[in-house]
């Protein structure tokens, strides 16, 4: 069995896409150059977007606060370079609309110089120290979803955190981001894990990996700290492994019930990039200033896994990796729960975990939608058993309280694996993401009138 423990136990359906992970993964993170220029949007988290602290024309220092938290779901945003804030106004954004953040003008080997701030040591710490530090450093899932991770940790009342579970999973295609973060640093990771166990009161950690990155696995498995409660458990490649749902099943045994939380099985998941970010970043009191990205694709020409200051121009990133001339689509993140982008003037947020680029070769796009067949393909690769079939046909006649009420909608994690497995091509990811903002925005209207 070797250092690691190795678990022939899953969850149930999913799908195996090609991995495209080999031109990568043994690639080792490198620092990217610092953009002239860079964009912070303010909205880079779920909840509430930062409150800007800083004026126009003021000069800041690598790691200043440039934004506070705009609530308790909320996060504050760092200086990544030290430098001018040029302007303060409206920034695009990967969603396409427009929002508000801070156009930072860099100086000079602005890199080099990092404001000092006083750590926050693990031992002495309280919990709730831990998870103020936390959210003073800015730090919010790494591994895409880009929830702050304060709000995360915290374990509500009359519940209790048996495991802390660590994700590095990565299931995506092409990501190879927190394989190179679990190959080279372990140690932040494992000081991580400190702050994690004392945070959530948690009294051991496993450390979730698939099996395509075992080197990852007996890397982390000979490094363990003595005394430190963790263990590493391998699982079968299949995605989408890394939604922590699955991996809660495949790992543990146990399954989050509809509409619940990790928390209700005795779970907290938090992704290995972030562990690592937490282990670093507390310890000096600094706030998150760049994160590790894999830029790759048959569109690419430099490819490999970058550590990228927050903020930085996508279009800047794609002229020095250079591009090939026919390139036609943009992705951020993985190619199944990603974004084409529509804007290369965009710019690297916490939660950009992959940057893909695709040429006209390898994009095929669907020239028609053809009705469902009844196939059961979606059925038989939806890993939480919704029936995307009949909430397909619902959606394309806007029945979204039925799907809501009768059919589990909101269990959806948008995972693509029912739109990937399509024989008619059509979009079902796409209309049930459409389907769950209006059932939200219902809701939300419903909640303000109850309360006026």
């Amino acid at each position: 069995m070797g250092l690691f423990n190795f678990r022939n136990s899953t969850f149930r359906h999913g799908i195996h896409p090609p991995e495209h992970k080999s031109e990568t993964n043994g690639l080792p993170i490198r620092q990217f150059a610092f953009a002239p220029l860079l964009v912070l949007p303010l909205a880079q988290h779920i909840g509430a977007p930062s409150k800007i602290i800083v004026r126009e024309g003021q000069e800041v220092m690598r790691g200043q606060l440039l934004a506070e938290a705009g609530g308790y779901v909320s996060v504050p945003l760092h200086a990544p370079v030290s430098g001018r804030v040029r302007k303060i106004a409206n920034v695009p954004t990967a969603k396409g609309e427009m929002s508000l953040g801070i156009y930072l003008e860099a100086f000079p080997a602005s890199g080099q110089e990092v404001l000092e701030s006083d750590g926050l040591d693990w031992e002495a710490a309280t919990p709730e120290d831990i998870l103020q530090g936390i959210q003073n450093a800015g730090i919010v899932g790494l591994g895409g979803a880009a929830f702050p991770t304060h709000v995360k940790l915290k374990v509500p009342e009359g519940k209790q955190c048996e495991v802390l579970l660590l994700n590095g999973i990565e299931c995506e295609p092409y990501l190879t981001t927190d394989h190179r973060v679990m190959l080279e640093q372990a140690e932040d990771i494992f000081m991580g894990i400190r702050y994690l166990l004392k945070a959530t009161g948690a009294p051991r950690a496993i450390i979730g990996i698939e099996a395509n990155k075992k080197d990852a696995a007996e890397h982390l498995s000979r490094n363990i700290p003595e005394g430190l409660p963790v263990t590493v458990e391998v699982v079968p490649v299949k995605y989408p492994q890394g939604s922590e749902k699955m991996l809660i099943t495949s790992v543990m045994g146990r399954e989050v019930p509809s509409g619940g939380l990790p928390i209700d099985v005795g779970a907290v998941v938090v992704n290995v990039a972030t562990t690592a970010e937490i282990g670093r970043l507390l310890p000096q009191g600094r706030g998150i200033q760049e994160r590790v990205v894999t830029i790759t694709g048959p569109g690419v020409k430099k490819k490999g896994n970058y550590l990228i200051p927050v903020g930085t121009p996508l279009r800047f990133v794609l002229e020095e990796v250079g591009v090939a001339d026919n390139l036609s689509e943009v992705y951020l993140g993985g190619p199944m729960m990603g974004m084409a982008v529509s804007n290369l003037d965009i710019s690297i947020t916490k939660g950009t975990s992959g940057i893909l680029a695709f040429t006209d070769n390898e994009v095929h796009r669907a020239d028609k939608v053809y009705p469902c067949i009844k196939c059961g393909a979606c059925v038989d690769a939806c890993p939480i058993s919704l029936n995307p079939s009949q909430m397909g046909i619902l959606a394309k006649f806007e029945a979204y309280d039925e799907m809501a009420a009768d059919h589990n909608l909101m269990d959806c994690f948008e995972c693509g694996s029912c739109s990937y497995v399509c024989p008619s091509n059509i979009p079902l990811v796409q209309y049930f993401r459409m389907s769950k903002g209006v059932v939200r925005k219902r809701a939300a209207a419903k909640k303000e009138v109850a309360n006026v």
